[in-house]
Formats: C-alpha cells, structure tokens, sequence
C-alpha cells in the first residue's frame, strides 16, 4: 500500500539545502509575518470606519482593554467618534483613507521584501542540487552507467531539476507565506467568533483531504511522465550518435515510427498531468465557497436569534476576514499540487544522489608519490555482475617489472581491456588483488594512483575546447611550450600549426572537427605532457592509417623508453619488440613469451601473427 511517508522525507530531505540560507529564510519568514499582520488590519479596519463615520455605531465610553474582538472594536470606535465630534465628518473620512492607504502601502511593501528575500533561496537550491548531482556523477563507478540509460541521467539532471526550480521552488515563497496567513486569520476568527470557527475547523480539513487525493494522482502521474522524457531523450541521444548508421541502412522510417509513438505516449501522459492539475484551483475555490456559505447559514442563524450570542458587526468582520481566508488556502492548494508533481522529480533525482560510489578511497589510505618496483596481478578474477556469473578475467597471475613493457594480444572479448581498467580501479576486485610495489591499489589514494598513469584509449576522447585544453587537461600552469613539445613528440604539432588558430582552435564536439589520426595524436600529447610512469595504451594506434601509424609508433616507442608501459595491441606488428607478450584467450592466460618465442612455439600468437602477415 502506497502512504505519503516517503513524499513527505523527500521534501523535508530537499528543505535542508535551505540551512545554507537560513538568514535569508528568517528574513522572509520575518516580513511574511507583517505582511499578514498589516492585511489583516487593513481589510478589517474598512467596516469599523464606515460604521463611525455615517454613524451606524456612535460610541461615546470605552471600556477597558482585554484580549477580545468586542473591547478592541469598541475602543477603537470610541476614539473615531470622538475625533469625528471634534474635527467632523471630512477630515475623519480623510484620516481614515490616509490610514488605508498606509496600511496597504506597509502590507505590500513587506510582501514584495520577503519574495525579495526568498529569491537567492530558490535560486540558491536548485544550484546546490545541480552541483551536487553533477559530482555525483563524476565519482560513481563506470558500472553504474553501464546499467542507466544516458538520455535519463541527462533528463534527471536538467528536466527533472528544471520541474523542481518551476515546482516546489517557486511555491516555496507560498508555504512559507499562506501557513502564517492562514493561522493568524483562522486565530482572529476563533476569537471572534468560537462557535462558526468550529465549522471551519471541521470543513476545511475535509476539502484539503480532496484536494491532497488529487495531489497523490498528480505525483504518480508526473512520476511517469518524467521517466518517458528520459526515455525520449535516450531515443534522441542514440539518434544523434548514430545518425551515419542510420542513414547508410536507411533506417529513417524505423526510428521516426519508434520516436512518433514515444513522443505521443508522452503527450497523452501530459495531458492527464495538465487536466489534474487545472482541476485543483476551481475544485478548491468552489469547495471554499461551500465552507463560506454554511458559515454564512450558520452565523446568520445566530445573529438573527432573539439571544443575539453574535452581534451583527462581528459577523461582518468574521465573513469578511473568511473570505480573505479563501485565496491563501487556494494559493497553498494550488503549491501543494505543484509540490508533489516536484516530489516525483526528487525522488528521481535521489536514485542519483543515493547511489553508491563503490570506489573511493579506503579509510587511513596512503598516498603513491612514485612508482619504483612493481605491477602485480595475483589470481585476479573478474565479472562485471556481482556474484560471479560470466568471468571477464580467470585466475589472472602477472607480474611486470618497472621499465618494461607488456602487450596484451587476443581475440575481441578475451578481456583484454578490462585487465587493464583494473589497474586504475575503473573497476573493484571480489576475487583476487593487485598490487603496486608490494602494496594493494586499494590502499592507496585513488588520485595518486591514477595521477601515476597516463592513457590512450582506443576511442579519442576530446572534449569541446581548444586544442592546447585538450592536450594540457587536468594539469595546472601548464605554458604554450610545454605543450607544444609534447605535440612535437606525438607528431601532432605540424598538422596544428596548418590550422587557422592553432593551439587555440577548437576542436569541436567529441574533437568532430579532426580527423581519427588527428584525435589520437592530440590524445597521445595529452599522455605525454602528463609525463607518468605507468602508460596504458589501449590499442591507441587502431584509428589511424599507415602513414599516422608509423609517425604515432615512433612517437610511442620514444615515449616508452624507461616507462612502465601495458599495451593492448590489435596490430602486432606495432609489439615485436614488447618484453613480453601476453596471449588471452576467454579470460585466461594462454601464452606469454617474446615475440620470437611465441612464433617458435607455433601456437594461437603464430596464427594471429601469420594471419595479420597475410592481410
């Protein structure tokens, strides 16, 4: 059975960002408070002034002051007469605009400074929660992504929060403000009148619970709406990203009919959204009218009775303070309905912030300055699913001495790659361990673990900027020459220097705008210039023709030179001269050797080898 419980923790666990604005909070809640304070006056006041001033209710004694409607009223009667017999008629009708005026004029001044005030709140939030969402997403493990859809992570952390700027912040002002309007009217009310208040008590409850029904539909329904814009934005993502495949298998007509019946599914989810909502002002205004018309029946039936147990002039200020009470509950109604279609976003967007970031640095961890010894892999098993079903890697023992260099060759799929994603803890161990001279990775500071490596992935990652970003990224005070050297040293730095703007040419999104020998050559420099001890090149020179390949080769080779270096290698001939090949094969080890020994031995490296000769 689904209870509101869970909505409500949601909603107090996004009220805490407002602590980091508490003084801006107070001051709105400070000057809410007057405002409320000056309405309630300036509405009330109207009645009593009219009634001295045409003089319907002359009062000539006042009587002493105490907590009651009826002494403050005749009191306050008392000295408008009396100024009505010194100055007449005209100046008191004049007296008592000015006083109007002052009143509306305080009672909306105080409005607009506490919407003033709530402004950096609102605001203030949504950009805490967007930060903390965006490095969320930088230290969750790569297995989170592998298992979430790209277009909903990308709809949670801009439409989702967007729903929460448009939804509960804006309404934030309204639950702070309405609460205090509504508890000081409904306070003025019982002590006017105990008898019609009680009816109020008990019908305004019974029209809220309606209108909280609605609110419980409308989250469930904005719920469903917000996961199909994520899988909408998937849809538009994977389009985006394989618009050439799409259009070389002329598969238009196929992803057309897949994104029109999405879209629509959406549409008609929104509709439900939107229908729900609009039903919540005009349900809740007609239902106060109810609740106004039985106060009406009622107070009427008291003011009427021979005992007279309610003067008529109470019940004036009694119906006119309720029918101010009406808006603010309609306003609040309308932000509570706005409040649970947000809820849906934040319960989405904490499946973000809840998930567990697996790999982080262990408690009391020591930092890795330097490399000095050895890379060791001992009976390193690995599935990429806990519990061990479908091992990527099997019983992996390897050690690699400091200054060598190791390749690893295999069929696709034989785990190549993931060995190597071990070693920078892309990925955690369940069985087995790794260690960096003598010690376990895990032990270690994960930055200094990482800072320690340099790699080149087999896909040229760039980012949308300048060529000189890209090759000096994550590295601080970097100069022109120092990139520029090692640009040299990735034969990288002719082709840049043939650009319009050089170093600070941009390199498009993804680095579109450079060819795949280009892409690499800057990913090499970008290795290069961080001048790491441990290299990992993840087939780096599979994207580039002959003519790139030889000139990134002599760059690599150069490179290598007294580093640690693991090489995933798809072409062999690019790892003749490795000190030691490893051969995998389904996750196991099933050759190792130099490149003479394994073509000695004539086993799987000598077919591969042979195979590649051929082609």
């Amino acid at each position: 059975k689904r209870i509101s419980l869970p909505p409500m923790k949601n909603y107090l666990r996004l009220l805490r960002y407002v602590k980091s604005y508490k003084g801006y909070a107070f001051l709105n809640i400070f000057f809410n408070m007057l405002s409320v304070i000056f309405s309630l006056f300036s509405l009330t006041m109207v009645i009593p002034f009219l009634n001295v001033l045409f003089g319907q209710q002359q009062v000539y004694e006042k009587v002493a002051w105490t907590f009651s409607v009826k002494a403050a009223l005749t009191n306050f009667n008392y000295f408008l007469s009396q100024y009505i017999i010194e100055h007449g008629k005209i100046p008191a009708l004049t007296y008592i605009c000015v006083l109007i005026v002052i009143l509306f004029f305080l009672k909306n001044l105080f409005r607009y400074l506490a919407m003033y005030f709530i402004s950096p709140i609102r605001n203030g939030v949504v950009r805490d929660l967007r930060n903390k969402m965006y490095n969320k997403i930088l230290f969750l493990p790569l297995t989170y992504f592998s298992e979430e859809r790209k277009g909903d992570l990308m709809s949670r952390m801009t439409s989702d929060v967007q729903e929460i700027e448009w939804s509960i912040m804006q309404s934030l002002e309204v639950i702070f403000r309405e609460p205090l309007t509504v508890g000081l009217y409904l306070a003025t009310m019982v002590i006017m009148s105990p008898q019609l208040s009680l009816f109020v008590f008990i019908l305004l409850p019974i029209a809220g619970l309606l209108i909280g029904q609605i609110g419980k539909s409308l989250r469930r329904t904005s719920s469903k709406s917000q996961a199909k814009m994520g899988v909408l934005l998937s849809a538009i993502e994977e389009t985006l990203s394989g618009l050439r495949i799409v259009k070389a298998f002329t598969a238009e007509p196929f992803f057309q009919k897949k994104f029109y019946k999405l879209n629509d599914e959406y549409r008609k989810l929104m509709i439900r959204l939107y229908r729900k909502r609009d039903l919540t002002s005009p349900l809740s205004e007609f239902l106060g009218a109810v609740v106004m018309v039985i106060v009406i029946y009622f107070g009427g039936k008291l003011v009427l009775d021979e005992a007279e147990s309610l003067e008529p002039s109470v019940f004036i200020y009694f119906i006119v303070i309720f029918s101010q009470l009406i808006p603010p509950a309609k306003s609040f109604s309308e932000a509570y309905s706005n409040v649970q279609r947000g809820l849906a976003s934040v319960e989405r967007i904490n499946k973000i912030l809840d998930a567990e970031i697996t790999i982080a640095d262990k408690e009391h961890a020591i930092q890795l300055t330097d490399f000095n010894h050895s890379i060791e892999y001992r009976d390193v098993s690995f599935a990429y699913h806990k519990g061990g079903s479908g091992w990527v890697l099997k019983n992996i023992d390897l050690k690699i001495e400091k200054g060598k260099t190791i390749a690893l060759v295999g069929q696709s799929g034989s785990g190549k790659t993931t060995l190597v994603d071990l070693l920078p803890r892309f990925y955690d161990l369940e069985h087995g361990e790794i260690l960096v001279d003598g010690e376990n990775i895990n032990a270690y500071k994960l930055n200094d673990l990482r800072g320690n490596m340099g790699i080149v992935n087999q896909e040229s990652i760039l980012f949308n900027d300048t060529i000189f970003n890209n090759i000096a990224f994550g590295l601080d005070n970097i100069s022109i020459a120092d990139v520029e050297n090692a640009a040299k040293i990735a034969n990288a730095h002719d082709f840049i220097m043939q650009m319009q703007d050089g170093y600070q040419t941009n390199v498009g999104d993804r680095g579109g705008r450079l060819s795949g020998g280009q892409r690499q050559r800057i990913s090499i420099a970008r290795a290069i210039l961080k001048n790491p001890p441990i290299l990992i090149l993840d087939e780096a020179t599979s994207a580039l023709d002959t003519e790139s390949e030889r000139l990134v080769q002599d760059a690599i080779t150069n490179l290598m030179k007294n580093r640690t270096t693991l090489v995933v290698a798809h072409r062999l001939s690019t790892i003749k001269h490795a000190d030691e090949i490893i051969v995998m094969q389904q996750g196991e080890i099933i050759e190792r050797g130099t490149h003479l020994q394994l073509l000695d031995k004539g086993g799987v490296y000598k077919k591969l080898y042979e195979l590649q000769a051929f082609v």
